[in-house]
């Protein structure tokens, strides 16, 4: 994958047929469908990264909901994670607007690209250990491929602990640090800060463990760390 522009990395991505389970469970969802969505023309393929090319902050999620992203085609649109990601987004400056449809809505990201450890929507929303490293390289290759990324946001836990992953299966030596909301971390020279969140899940917004308050923060923080306006630890 060398060669490939970030562009056809994402379109390499989209053909993956390596994870049976996961193939099978997508293709499953686009054609049952959920009922409220009969009439949509679901994705049902490995979903890519999106968001601007020159972006200095990578947001890293944990994989797809079988009928957001899975559906629509594109991360954190179509569903409740997004419904509560893009307002936070939209006023920190990141996001055109507040909301997430489909591809074709219009929306744009500014200094923010978005991705995720699996691409494909897994049965309850639990990837296992080898589907995750089947997915890993791509992740790896939209990291290489952002030339002027300053900056990680994890969306829980499992994207924290991959982004880690990923680096010291390439060689890079990065600390052994815990996750928790809004923890801040610098990883080592050269390479960009870590900042982690609770993931925007229904699981974590309806119980409260995760706020809108507490989101806000945690894309204030990261823009004003763009901006040299943050303490950096």
């Amino acid at each position: 994958m060398t060669d490939l522009t970030l562009q056809e990395l994402e379109d390499e991505m989209i053909t993956c047929r390596r994870c049976q389970r996961l193939v099978a469970w997508r293709e499953e969802v686009a054609r049952v469908k959920r009922r409220a969505y009969l009439d949509f023309d679901y994705w049902g393929k490995p979903v890519p990264g999106f968001g601007d090319p020159q972006a200095r902050v990578l947001v890293v999620g944990l994989a797809p909901g079988a009928h957001g992203s899975n559906r629509t085609g594109r991360m954190f649109t179509g569903d409740a994670s997004g419904d509560f990601l893009f307002p936070a987004l939209h006023k920190a400056g990141f996001a055109s607007q507040s909301k997430a449809e489909t591809r074709d809505d219009d929306l744009t990201l500014k200094d923010l690209f978005i991705t995720a450890v699996c691409r494909c929507a897994p049965p309850g929303n639990k990837p296992n250990r080898e589907e995750m490293d089947n997915c890993l390289p791509y992740l790896w290759g939209e990291m290489e491929r952002l030339p002027r990324m300053q900056g990680i946001v994890a969306l829980g836990k499992i994207g924290f602990d991959n982004v880690l992953r990923v680096y010291r299966q390439h060689g890079i030596g990065v600390p052994r640090v815990k996750f928790g909301h809004a923890a801040f971390y610098h990883l080592g020279e050269g390479l960009p800060w870590l900042l982690a969140s609770y993931h925007p899940s229904r699981q974590n917004t309806q119980t409260g463990r995760l706020t809108e308050d507490m989101f806000v923060a945690i894309w204030s923080q990261a823009r004003d760390l763009l901006d040299g306006k943050a303490g950096q630890g």
